[in-house]
């Protein structure tokens, strides 16, 4: 079971720059869909990915879905030269993404996210319009469920 508070707090002490997408940012915007894990948008600028494998590393990280034998150490050269990473901590599961299909990087993304409080802990969150069109991007068939019900928070939204 995922921690859900624990991974934005840890997130949040080190100051890393992140926005919430996926299933924690549809919670926030009132989707009863369960989800497992906290998906991020992660500034790549140097200082912030020191600052994210500082909030990380204690929790251990392991390439969730690779073989248990697979070498990976989270550092700063290894996030520097990737760009997605899912990992299964032992608090729980995170989706580091360094850019996303519909909203492109952290910098692209935030003019279309908010602050808000989640948890108890202070986060950037994208917009319910700019969720709607990350699911759409990604296009697979569980987000198209996800879609329908965020499309009728937004009527209900709006009709407030």
């Amino acid at each position: 079971m995922t921690d859900f508070r624990g991974l934005l707090e840890a997130l949040s002490q080190q100051s890393v720059d992140f926005i919430l997408v996926g299933g924690m940012a549809a919670a926030a915007h009132g989707s009863i869909h369960p989800t497992r894990d906290v998906d991020v948008v992660y500034s790549r600028n140097p200082d912030n990915v020191r600052r994210l494998v500082a909030a990380l590393r204690p929790l251990v990280p392991v390439l969730r879905g690779a073989p248990p034998n697979l070498p990976f150490r989270l550092d700063e050269p290894t996030v520097a030269a990737g760009l997605n990473f899912t990992l299964s901590t032992r608090i729980g599961a995170i989706d580091l993404l360094g850019e996303v299909a519909g909203g492109g990087s952290y910098e692209a993304l935030r003019p279309d996210s908010r602050e808000i409080e989640i948890l108890g802990v202070r986060c950037r969150v994208v917009t319910l319009e700019k969720l709607i069109e990350l699911k759409r991007a990604a296009g697979r068939p569980r987000d198209f469920d996800a879609i329908a019900e965020l499309e009728a928070l937004r009527e209900e939204r709006d009709r407030a």
